[in-house]
């Protein structure tokens, strides 16, 4: 493993599989690329907000300050993670997608930045579930160019 990718989130899950990621790395000299997702309804609806607060408060917020708050936080759980047991740098990477374009974006942040391994929590979705929307870790499983960690939320 020379270039990792790992999905990071505000969860247990996200958190556990980072501290993986990062022993992984450390025992091999790799570097990390943070992927911080964003749900696009979820960003719109945000975006939306800030406006409306920039209206009172005669300010204008724009989209980079969710953007920068996204990768803020990122830095933050990777700090928490990551610092003082790993000797590791990382860089972090914030993009914004629609739920079913999740796999195609980790796999393209993994592409352009020539990741030969990703880390990605899965989601436990019935059969019924995977039919309609799809299976987020097999579609990065499959198209995926190198290794893939995944663990179960």
């Amino acid at each position: 493993m020379e270039h990792a990718l790992v999905v990071v989130d505000d969860t247990d899950a996200h958190r556990d599989l980072l501290r993986e990621a990062a022993e992984n790395a450390s025992g091999t000299d790799a570097n990390l690329l943070l992927l911080m997702l964003l749900d696009e309804s979820e960003y719109e609806h945000d975006l939306d907000t800030l406006e409306s607060i920039g209206d009172v408060e005669n300010v204008s917020y724009g989209e980079g300050t969710i953007l920068e708050g996204a990768e803020q936080d990122a830095n933050d759980i990777a700090r928490e993670v990551i610092d003082g047991d790993f000797d590791l740098e990382w860089d972090v990477l914030v993009d914004v997608v629609e739920e079913d374009e999740r796999a195609r974006a980790v796999v393209q942040a993994g592409a352009d930045n020539d990741c030969d391994h990703a880390f990605i929590v899965g989601q436990n979705r019935s059969p019924t579930g995977k039919a309609i929307f799809g299976d987020f870790a097999q579609r990065v499983i499959l198209n995926f160019d190198g290794y893939v960690t995944v663990a179960t939320e």
